[in-house]
């Protein structure tokens, strides 16, 4: 482990939320893949009061701090019950009184990767990403975990890891961080292609044959060095001529993980992420990486 990752480890934003939780459980797990520390941040905006009294400040600031230490304190719980007893994890604990965007975003960079719940605590509704998340997979350093859950419980860990990739370096990232992911999990690896997603309109009279066969070739050599690397890794592969987020959307319905790079073909250095990433961060019902870079 980079010495750069190693003050936070797996960095868990919590807010006493059940995505929240959620969350906690999914990094616990990771945690103990990885064998690497795990620690649970809970960041509160300051109270803003025009309150002409002055003891009320205070007030506000006690009761902020009385919330932080009840939702770590749920927080270290829920890790408890999820890894169990004597689970042996570097478990740590901070507090940031500042808004959770800026204060997770400045932390992942001395983190392994973030994980937070796909909504937390005043989502309106929890079908659209939270903005802590959504803030996340816009301006972390590093790989973002979205976790979302169906009906509560995670998925299958024997289900199937996806892979969303384009040949960008950006998808590169996430191939690299799927196929750990897959090998560490032991499940197999479901890399999908949408070769319509290329920028290049078909000749009028050319067999469309003629582009999948490309992309499939593309697509081949893209994972070859990658199955060097990780020879226990079970891959499939699937070129499609199709709508790449709605696709992966589709494709990830039964798995365990969905890993996507944070800008794909065509990107510029400091763009925002792109709309494919943002699409099944938002949309996914299982947890997604959305691979940043550093």
């Amino acid at each position: 482990m980079a010495s750069n990752e190693t003050r936070y480890g797996i960095l868990v934003g919590v807010d006493g939320s059940q995505e929240s939780d959620a969350a906690i459980r999914w990094a616990a797990a990771e945690a103990k893949m990885l064998d690497a520390p795990i620690t649970l941040m809970h960041a509160a905006a300051a109270t803003v009061t025009t309150w002409p009294m002055a003891p009320l400040p205070d007030v506000f600031i006690e009761a902020e701090q009385e919330n932080a230490t009840i939702v770590i304190g749920r927080a270290r719980d829920v890790l408890e019950a999820e890894a169990g007893a004597g689970h042996g994890l570097d478990v740590r604990t901070d507090v940031q009184y500042s808004s959770p965007v800026p204060a997770l975003a400045d932390a992942s960079k001395e983190a392994l990767m973030v994980v937070v719940g796909g909504s937390g605590m005043g989502a309106l509704e929890k079908a659209l990403l939270g903005s802590v998340s959504s803030g996340l997979v816009h301006y972390a350093h590093g790989p973002v975990v979205v976790v979302h859950t169906k009906d509560g419980r995670l998925p299958d860990s024997a289900a199937p890891v996806v892979l969303g990739i384009d040949g960008s370096p950006a998808s590169e990232a996430a191939t690299k961080v799927a196929f750990a992911e897959a090998d560490r999990r032991r499940a197999e690896l479901l890399a999908v292609h949408s070769w319509s997603d290329v920028g290049i309109l078909p000749v009028p009279g050319r067999d469309l044959g003629e582009y999948e066969q490309r992309a499939e070739e593309l697509l081949a050599e893209r994972l070859a060095g990658w199955r060097e690397e990780y020879p226990d890794v079970v891959v499939k592969r699937r070129v499609v001529r199709d709508k790449p987020a709605q696709r992966l959307l589709e494709e990830a319905r039964d798995a365990q993980l969905l890993v996507v790079g944070s800008r794909g073909r065509g990107g510029f250095t400091g763009m925002v992420l792109g709309s494919v990433g943002s699409t099944v961060a938002q949309s996914a019902q299982v947890p997604v990486i959305v691979v940043r870079p550093r």
